[in-house]
């Protein structure tokens, strides 16, 4: 029992979790470390395991498992690699340097996807100055962003809440809007909340928005300053390819948007 044993190490990476699967998923070939078979495949948790059948590892061990796992929590992406093993004997040291050639790898695979990936993730952002209360604006996208389409009823044709309760983090609340001369749809999470920074994030799940785009997170923030109020829309995106745009007319949307919250503030 003294020569079989488990070595665990975990690292975070920036890049897209999703993909570094899938180089081991479909093209290990791109990331080699012995002459392997792979031994399992597990979808949802993101995790393949090769188990060694040749090369230099077998000098001093008799069986050796590699399990590599990627766990997606929020913006992180936590690898973790497992190393099953026996060795051939009590001199054998535990494959510590192994384990930091493969955290190499990793870190070398990082860099490589975020070099390419670098033209299709972007961040735009555009501010309005509104006459009406901002209190009451963060407001109704924190409590009641579903009153939006009486609001904006030639952009917004119904907000519902599929799951949760109205201005909590983890709701999903799905949008019918009418944009680019189309009715499209949309499904988001509510992402984040901040009160003091009267702040909201919504990170889309599904819908139109994903015929273009890998990812999308939308941002709206009140800044009162005096009797002003500045309005900041952020969007962290990744494009699905090259060929697609950025989304200025997206943005352009929700600031016709809040003009019609404004117009509809004031007049009530």
């Amino acid at each position: 029992m003294a020569l079989s044993g488990t070595l665990v190490k975990q690292v975070t990476i920036k890049s897209d979790g999703d993909v570094f699967h899938e180089i081991f998923r479909q093209r290990p070939h791109q990331a080699k470390v012995a002459k392997e078979v792979i031994d399992a495949i597990d979808e949802e948790k993101k995790l393949v395991s090769f188990k060694v059948i040749g090369g230099d590892i077998f000098d001093t061990f008799k069986s050796f498992l590699i399990t590599v796992q990627v766990d997606t929590k929020g913006d992180e992406n936590i690898v973790t690699w497992t190393f099953s093993y026996e060795k051939l004997n009590e001199n054998v040291e535990d494959p510590n340097n192994l384990m930091d050639f493969v955290i190499n790898i990793t870190k070398d695979m990082e860099k490589h996807q975020l070099t390419n990936d670098i033209p299709l993730r972007g961040s735009l952002t555009k501010q309005v100055t509104i006459k009406s209360d901002g209190d009451v604006f963060h407001e109704i996208f924190r409590q009641r962003p579903h009153q939006v389409s009486e609001m904006s009823p030639d952009n917004i044709q119904g907000v519902g809440l599929d799951d949760g309760e109205w201005g909590t983090v983890g709701s999903v609340i799905v949008l019918n809007y009418f944009h680019d001369g189309k009715a499209k749809v949309a499904k988001e999470v509510i992402d984040a909340i901040d009160e003091e920074k009267k702040l909201m994030s919504f990170k889309v799940t599904g819908g139109d928005i994903f015929d273009t785009f890998k990812s999308f997170l939308i941002t709206v923030q009140v800044d009162t300053k005096g009797d002003e109020n500045i309005v900041t829309w952020t969007f962290n995106y990744e494009k699905l390819n090259e060929n697609v745009e950025d989304p200025n007319s997206l943005m352009d949307f929700v600031i016709n948007i809040t003009k019609d919250m404004e117009n509809h503030q004031l007049a009530n």
